[in-house]
């Protein structure tokens, strides 16, 4: 922490310092994803930044406010994920589509992970997908939404990769990453299916184990010695972008500014070592070219729900 609060200072002292009365939008409660992101912009652009939280609908609540109430808000930023995506390409946010907010910026990537209390009887993922197999009621999953959210999803493709039913699974909907890993140490659940900027914040007091990360290859820092679900045997990887959108009526002007300060932001060194310590990995999107990627992103996304059977 004493590394991201001197980064932080020095980042500051260099980008321009957010806009006066600059709010970043949490679409959760706090303690998950979306807070982390939040609080990496407040650090990199300057303190006077806002957060605010503004949970429901895995951010069909706050994405809803921004399209109706707070189209034309310059100072309002709100935090979104793979999962906001996901949502998106179901419809879970209406009929609404990627054209209806401006994309500022894409900040880092983050990785589905699948974690356990340290004190649990499970020591690996093929451990846990036995116990589901055998007993699937003794097995409650703790995941942020519900049937069909990338947390749900993880899990479906590992339950897959496992022969497994992923009907058979008990899947606990909860709201966020916070609230999941306040579930798991409460022992509410078993198990929960989340990212790994969240399992950051956790794994360092010894409260949890992480069984698998679903990325390519293992990952650096906190997360080194855990194994991939490749290395297990289930081939499921599930990158996670994360980063910023603005409301559809903010002036081009505006959102020209927004999307410079980020491009000053992550060209320095002291980001990509701020969002190190935010759990996040390398990645960094702006403007037209991130509107493009998300674009192709939801696409994809709508063609795994498809094979799920998941479209509204």
């Amino acid at each position: 922490m004493a590394v991201a609060a001197l980064c932080g200072n020095t980042l500051a002292a260099a980008v321009p310092p957010a806009n006066a009365n600059a709010t970043c939008l949490a679409p959760a409660k706090p303690g998950g994803g979306m807070d982390q992101t939040c609080k990496l912009i407040q650090k990199a652009l300057g303190s006077d930044m806002q957060i605010s939280y503004l949970p429901g609908g895995i951010g069909a609540v706050a994405w809803n406010s921004v399209i109706t109430q707070r189209k034309a808000e310059q100072n309002t930023l709100v935090a979104y994920s793979g999962g906001s995506l996901l949502n998106l390409a179901e419809g879970k946010f209406g009929k609404s589509s990627v054209a209806d907010v401006r994309w500022v910026a894409g900040i880092g990537t983050d990785y589905g992970m699948i974690a356990v209390r340290s004190d649990s009887p499970y020591k690996n993922l093929r451990e846990l997908l036995q116990a589901i197999k055998s007993k699937p009621s003794n097995v409650a999953i703790g995941a942020g939404g519900t049937v069909g959210s990338q947390d749900w999803l993880k899990m479906s493709l590992l339950a897959k990769r496992a022969d497994l039913d992923p009907k058979i699974m008990r899947i606990v909907a909860l709201e966020g990453g916070g609230e999941s890993f306040t579930a798991l140490l409460a022992g509410f659940v078993q198990a929960i299916s989340g990212d790994t900027s969240e399992a950051s914040l956790h794994i360092r007091e010894g409260k949890i184990r992480v069984l698998a990360v679903l990325s390519e290859q293992r990952l650096p820092g906190l997360l080194a010695d855990v194994p991939t679900a490749r290395e297990q045997g289930f081939d499921v990887t599930w990158p996670i972008i994360r980063g910023v959108y603005m409301g559809p009526q903010v002036s081009d002007a505006d959102y020209k500014k927004w999307v410079a300060r980020f491009n000053q932001a992550m060209a320095t060194k002291e980001f990509d070592q701020l969002r190190a310590a935010h759990g996040l990995y390398p990645f960094a999107m702006t403007g037209s070219d991130l509107t493009a990627y998300i674009n192709k992103t939801v696409e994809q996304y709508r063609t795994q729900a498809k094979e799920f059977g998941l479209l509204r």
